[in-house]
């Protein structure tokens, strides 16, 4: 059985178990970003929606669903009413998925639709903080010391990338780390280092170290002085009312698949 197959079976049987409807299935890791190592595990991540009873409910019922991790696998969904509030509050993360190269499950509708509103409602200064966090973050706890392991430069200059094309006032950045990589780096000799250093990524263990790199160093230690001092765009008066329809659209019975 190959892992795709493996992986939309299990997705089923979430859905006998659970009494659900999956509406859309996805890579979230390194596989989506596009630098998965041979020995990479499979990060699904799924959107669910339950019979409309379960939202008539006095006491709201639990809004994921996790199935143990594996060496291989880590698969859990979140219910779309919770992915919904947390759209309405600029989660990078969940527009992510939606952007995901690798989908297991994608009901085109309700992708379109997700897609859409997360445009309406997309708040680029949360967004520009998750990434720059998340680049500060890896950049003190992966990077200091003479080797690196491989997918820890990645880790950093993902989410850096990332923040420069928010601050830059692009929209929502791309997943794919070579699409912020096209986008973004101009130096010839920075492009040579950060695609040699993908190609051994691709093809190193997860664990796998390395020399450190001076002129990914010194980028990243220039971006990230430059990017303390900008201040990212800023959206006011955002309307969350799509997210009511989209979600009515989705679970009424009449509604459709969004």
């Amino acid at each position: 059985m190959s892992i795709r197959t493996e992986i939309e079976t299990r997705l089923r049987a979430i859905e006998m178990e659970h009494g659900v409807r999956i509406l859309y299935a996805c890579e979230s890791g390194s596989r989506g970003w596009g630098f998965a190592s041979p020995d990479s595990d499979y990060d699904v991540r799924f959107l669910y929606v339950h019979p409309l009873s379960w939202y008539l409910r006095v006491l709201p019922g639990r809004d994921v669903i996790e199935l143990p991790i594996s060496d291989v696998l880590d698969i859990n969904g979140w219910e779309l009413r919770k992915a919904l509030r947390l759209l309405g509050k600029g989660n990078a993360t969940l527009i992510e998925w939606l952007d995901s190269p690798v989908q297991y499950r994608a009901d085109p509708v309700f992708l379109e639709s997700m897609r859409r509103v997360a445009q309406q409602t997309w708040r680029p200064e949360r967004a520009f903080h998750h990434y720059i966090h998340m680049a500060r973050g890896n950049d003190r706890g992966y990077l200091r010391g003479e080797t690196v392991r491989y997918k820890k430069y990645l880790y950093v200059l993902r989410p850096l990338l990332a923040a420069q094309w928010v601050a830059e006032g692009r929209g929502i950045p791309p997943m794919r780390f070579q699409a912020l990589v096209d986008g973004i780096v101009d130096a010839p000799d920075l492009r040579q280092a950060i695609g040699a250093l993908l190609d051994k990524k691709l093809d190193a263990a997860e664990t796998e170290y390395g020399p450190s790199i001076p002129v990914i160093n010194d980028f990243i230690d220039a971006q990230l002085a430059r990017l303390a001092g900008s201040t990212p765009p800023v959206r006011d008066r955002i309307d969350l009312s799509p997210l009511d329809d989209l979600l009515m659209k989705a679970v009424l019975p009449s509604g459709g698949n969004a």
